[in-house]
């Protein structure tokens, strides 16, 4: 008898085949639209890795504090990030609000996670929660998220509590693990990341613009639960405990297409894709 080569699966044909179960609505009370002259990018929220710090990016954005600020920093292979000017009496008045830094929480058996079985350098455990990637410590009780291409953080100074939401970045570029537990991460982005990693390089020390007339100017930013729902874009993303992602795990790991000589057989928590989709109608 001749053996027949199981079919090897794209990664959308992966998808197509999930089932509905298989995907959550991302929750417009934990989604911002951050405006720019680019289009919409889309950012989703992690309420349950920094509840003080998600609070405090909704209190600004729905006291319109973002609105007129603008993206200040281009870093090639590290990060964007945006703030009001720092001569901007609400940016001044910011500067003076400290806010307790939230690097780690503790594990419980409340949060979902999807363990990645693979030797990761910064922690013992690396894997999903609720469509973020974390890493944890079993023997601290410490669970973090974990900076990947879209993360999104809170920029601070040198004291651990002088981020306060007041300016935000986020990662377009590798993967800078070594700032896991060094600063407050609040989300990631899961629509138009391609947006921010294409600005101009700033020209200045890490990557900040060197005048203002070179920012890019952000027109608003919004808790998509305060979008009329007419203007609002529905998403869903793979869930992280399903069955389909650990076959899109599987497949990532180990590359089955002819153009792959080699398969390796294991993938770093920041490679492997985070699906999310525009909700079927």
């Amino acid at each position: 008898m001749i053996a027949v080569a199981a079919a090897v699966l794209s990664l959308a044909e992966i998808l197509q085949a999930a089932p509905a179960a298989d995907w959550r609505d991302i929750e417009p009370e934990n989604t911002l639209y951050l405006a720019i002259p680019g289009g919409r990018v889309v950012i989703e929220l992690a309420p349950a890795y920094a509840p003080a710090n998600v609070a405090a990016v909704k209190k600004l954005v729905r006291e319109g504090y973002f609105d007129g600020a603008a993206i200040i920093r281009s870093q090639d292979n590290y990060v964007v990030q945006w703030a009001r000017a720092e001569d901007d009496p609400r940016a001044k008045a910011m500067a003076a609000v400290k806010l307790k830094p939230e690097f780690w929480r503790v594990m419980d058996g409340g949060l979902p996670f999807t363990k990645l079985g693979y030797v990761d350098t910064y922690a013992p455990e690396v894997g999903f929660s609720a469509g973020f990637p974390v890493a944890r410590d079993p023997r601290s009780r410490e669970t973090w998220l974990v900076h990947c291409y879209g993360s999104v953080g809170v920029g601070r100074d040198n004291a651990a509590d002088s981020g306060n939401g007041a300016e935000l970045y986020a990662v377009i570029g590798q993967s800078p693990r070594n700032l896991d537990r060094n600063i407050t991460l609040v989300g990631r982005v899961v629509q138009g990341i391609e947006k921010l990693s294409v600005m101009p390089r700033g020209s200045g020390p890490m990557g900040f613009y060197e005048k203002p007339a070179q920012w890019t100017p952000i027109a608003s930013t919004r808790v998509a639960a305060d979008v009329p729902a007419a203007e609002r874009v529905e998403l869903q993303a793979l869930r992280t405990e399903s069955a389909t992602f650990k076959t899109v795990v599987a497949s990532r790991a180990s590359r089955k297409e002819a153009w792959f000589k080699e398969p390796v057989g294991k993938i770093g928590v920041c490679n492997v894709p985070l699906p999310v989709r525009v909700k079927p109608k």
